[in-house]
């Protein structure tokens, strides 16, 4: 599959979180835009107030200070408003962190992704055990098919699209990390343990990622691809690399429910 260009990949200028793809991508770039806006309008408040006190009460427009010692409405004010900013942040915050460690269902499809310095092995123990290796691309070899360089990969990642996935990490020599913005997936991949997370990628497409742990020298040059694709296609592209393919998972609608057909 060609990428998408913007799509899953930073782009040049970008001000903002790249362009979710996940469910739980979604509620969390929702809540980062939240509260970029509610950090945005206190500190203008504050720099009213600011300008305010300096231009009220310099010593020339207010010769004789006040010696007022305290107000009993402002210090209520000052302390019950910033709680309940507070916990008007910390709900939603909760809710997400709750909803990043959900428990994949029992029937998703497991890839394990290991990290070796410095590239990728993806190991699909559900479907036959086969493992794909994935380097980076050179800069001649990313311009060939089109990609980005350094973000380019010779062998991608294949994930069914609207599926759970059960997506394991673990390193073969020191600690890495596997991370891909635009699905809001992190997650450290760490010697003699396994790390795991939900994921379900929403649209068929290419999205791009690096190891995110500074983990030797080359570290800067062992980037991710993950490539989703329909039901279907994944399943034929599992039969290629010599893998197995059993019972059929439900797909997931996009909203995040199983559909007519699987609940029937």
């Amino acid at each position: 599959m060609a990428p998408t260009p913007g799509k899953g990949m930073p782009v040049e200028g970008g001000m903002n979180v790249q362009g979710q793809f996940s469910e739980i991508g979604n509620v969390a770039a929702g809540l980062h835009g939240g509260l970029v806006w509610i950090m945005g309008v206190i500190s203008v408040f504050v720099l009213i107030l600011l300008f305010y006190v300096v231009i009220r009460y310099n010593r020339r427009a207010n010769p004789t200070p006040s010696r007022t010692t305290h107000n009993t409405l402002i210090e209520v004010v000052w302390t019950v408003v910033p709680v309940l900013i507070l916990v008007g942040i910390a709900l939603p915050s909760l809710n997400l962190l709750a909803k990043q460690y959900e428990s994949p269902p029992a029937d998703a499809v497991t890839i394990k992704a290991t990290g070796y310095q410095w590239y990728w092995g993806y190991t699909y123990p559900d479907n036959g055990g086969f493992e794909v290796v994935s380097n980076m691309l050179d800069e001649k070899g990313a311009a060939a098919s089109g990609e980005p360089y350094l973000l380019a990969v010779d062998n991608r990642m294949v994930v069914p699209v609207n599926t759970p996935l059960r997506l394991q990490t673990t390193a073969a020599d020191v600690i890495h990390s596997f991370a891909v913005p635009s699905l809001w997936f992190k997650l450290d991949a760490v010697p003699g343990r396994l790390n795991e997370k939900l994921l379900i990628i929403k649209e068929p497409g290419v999205y791009y990622g690096q190891c995110s742990e500074l983990c030797g020298v080359r570290h800067g040059f062992m980037p991710i691809t993950v490539e989703a694709l329909p039901r279907e296609q994944w399943e034929a592209w599992v039969l290629e690399q010599g893998g197995t393919v059993g019972e059929p998972v439900a797909p997931i609608e996009p909203s995040g429910e199983a559909t007519a057909e699987a609940a029937a």
